[in-house]
């Protein structure tokens, strides 16, 4: 029973074996081409047509799959096989090239600013060049401006002067100028002071001196000045601390001078009905701005003028 079963696989095994391929077919050539019946090339997977031939035998030969360099054809001389897209798939179109811009487009551009296109094309476009007369008048009035400008502000218009020692120690500038003016408004002499105190003058002039006068007399033209730097004590008194003018941060204002001439003095005006109300309105704006603002009102030595200088104090400024 055992012999009869042995042979029995034997026999299976051998029709298994001799069915079995000599090799592993190998995979399908790119850009294949197929020949029909009639010798015609043609791409593979091309459907025979009717009329090319009904016989099995051609049928079978123009599945028949062949190399193009077996039939002597350049593989560069076959149209490229591309593959089918898939249903619903997206069709990606070039991006349209933007037009180049007209000449109307830039006649538009007169300021500079954003151009839309014919084509609907937001462009940016360089700053039209200022022409050459306008640009040369502009830099000439810029160069003027500054010249004289101390602080570096045009508004303050004077001269470096640099240290200025004193002759005793608690004098002396560090960095001094010499102011002429004021935001437009002349000094009656040029002063000596420092940076600070000349910044703080032009504020003062700006938000308290010519509102305060406004239009009449046709506003303010001048600032009368009683003293500027001076190495020396508090009020010329013997013993007494140095002044802030001996270090450069005070200035002594004695009256004011409008353009059609009308002087406003602190000694006269500051009881007269006229220009009272004007002048403790100068000497209240100074409050604040300046460390120490003094008047007629604080002492008997300052009742021809207003004394300002910029003196700091932890309970802030001394007004009187």
């Amino acid at each position: 029973m055992k012999y009869i079963i042995g042979v029995m696989l034997i026999c299976v095994a051998g029709a298994g074996w001799s069915a079995a391929p000599d090799s592993s077919p190998r995979p399908m050539a790119r850009n294949a081409v197929t020949v029909d019946a009639t010798g015609a090339i043609r791409p593979l997977g091309r459907p025979l047509s009717e009329g090319d031939t009904d016989d099995p035998l051609a049928a079978e030969m123009a599945l028949a799959v062949v190399s193009p360099t077996t039939l002597g054809i350049a593989a560069s001389a076959l149209p490229p096989i591309r593959p089918v897209p898939r249903p619903g798939s997206a069709v990606v179109k070039p991006s349209p090239v933007a037009p180049a811009l007209t000449s109307d487009d830039l006649a538009a551009n007169t300021k500079g600013v954003m151009v839309l296109a014919s084509s609907g094309t937001v462009r940016s476009l360089r700053p039209a060049s200022r022409p050459g007369a306008l640009e040369k008048k502009a830099m000439a009035k810029r160069q003027l401006a500054r010249k004289g400008a101390v602080c570096g502000d045009i508004d303050l218009q004077g001269s470096n002067v640099g240290r200025v020692p004193g002759r005793i120690s608690a004098c002396g500038i560090k960095d001094a100028v010499k102011l002429r003016s004021v935001s437009g408004v002349r000094l009656s002499q040029e002063s000596v002071m420092d940076c600070t105190t000349a910044k703080t003058i032009k504020t003062w002039v700006e938000t308290g001196v010519k509102p305060a006068f406004g239009s009449r007399g046709g506003g303010l033209s001048q600032l009368k000045v009683a003293a500027h730097y001076s190495c020396r004590t508090r009020n010329n008194q013997p013993g007494a601390k140095v002044s802030e003018h001996g270090k450069g941060r005070a200035i002594d204002i004695s009256g004011f001078v409008l353009r059609d001439g009308t002087t406003v003095t602190v000694l006269k005006g500051w009881r007269d009905k006229t220009w009272s109300a004007t002048l403790k309105k100068i000497h209240r704006a100074a409050c604040g701005p300046f460390g120490t603002v003094l008047g007629p009102d604080g002492d008997r030595y300052h009742q021809d003028h207003l004394h300002m200088d910029t003196a700091r104090y932890r309970s802030g400024s001394f007004c009187r």
